[in-house]
């Protein structure tokens, strides 16, 4: 899953961003308001962490102008503001939840969780295809008997192949949903990840593979 982290304090952007990324999610940070609306408008998201308090568009702003627009995406509000009118506040103007500063790690993750269930489109757990299933929990991927654990990155990439099964997917669509827009990453990693998927479905003895679309991209596909 892919979330947006808006925190103008680069210590903790940098602290949370390690966080849910070891806990499985793809991450984009911005650091002002601005780039925030930026991204939310231009990218995909499952959901958006804001700290209230930000450069050129405050938090509650970018929520606000978000639901003016009619972008649904849950969002999740940080803010040292612990008063009872400013969680009334969010929380009318569309947050989805409020977390106060300074917090825990195991809270954040916990609302972060809570705040994904609330979508429409509700993410299970584990996700299905031909005979292979997905454990987002713990971002693996099972054939019968046979298991592996994946990186990070790895699991995510499986998950996109898995949810638009039978569809192409390309380089760039994949570059921009797994790695990010901001990311250093090259164009290889993509190429990498894939022959290392290719492999793990290989050993597991899956009927799945993924197809190349030469000049297009990649597709997962169902085997006899």
């Amino acid at each position: 899953m892919r979330l947006l982290f808006a925190e103008d304090d680069r210590d903790i952007s940098k602290a949370v961003r390690m966080l849910l990324e070891r806990s499985g999610y793809s991450v984009d940070v911005v650091f002002n308001g601005r780039d925030a609306l930026d991204y939310i408008e231009g990218g995909e998201y499952d959901g958006v962490i804001l700290d209230w308090m930000m450069p050129k568009l405050s938090g509650i702003e970018v929520l606000r102008q978000m639901r003016s627009k009619g972008i649904s995406t849950p969002v999740l509000m940080l803010t040292a503001r612990d008063a009872v009118e400013d969680r009334v506040e969010g929380l009318d103007t569309g947050a989805d939840d409020y977390l106060p500063k300074p917090f825990a790690a195991s809270e954040l993750l916990a609302r972060v969780r809570a705040m994904l269930r609330r979508k429409e489109d509700f993410k299970h757990d584990v996700i299905r295809f031909s005979d292979i299933e997905l454990d987002r929990s713990a971002m693996s991927v099972h054939c019968g008997k046979k298991s592996v654990r994946l990186n990070n990155k790895a699991f995510q990439l499986m998950e996109m192949l898995v949810e638009h099964a039978g569809a192409v997917l390309s380089i760039s669509q994949i570059m921009e949903r797994i790695w990010g827009w901001d990311s250093d990453s090259e164009i290889n990693v993509v190429w990498v990840n894939i022959s290392f998927l290719r492999k793990k479905l290989t050993e597991l003895g899956a009927h799945a593979q993924i197809k190349v679309v030469r000049g297009v991209g990649y597709s997962l596909e169902k085997t006899p």
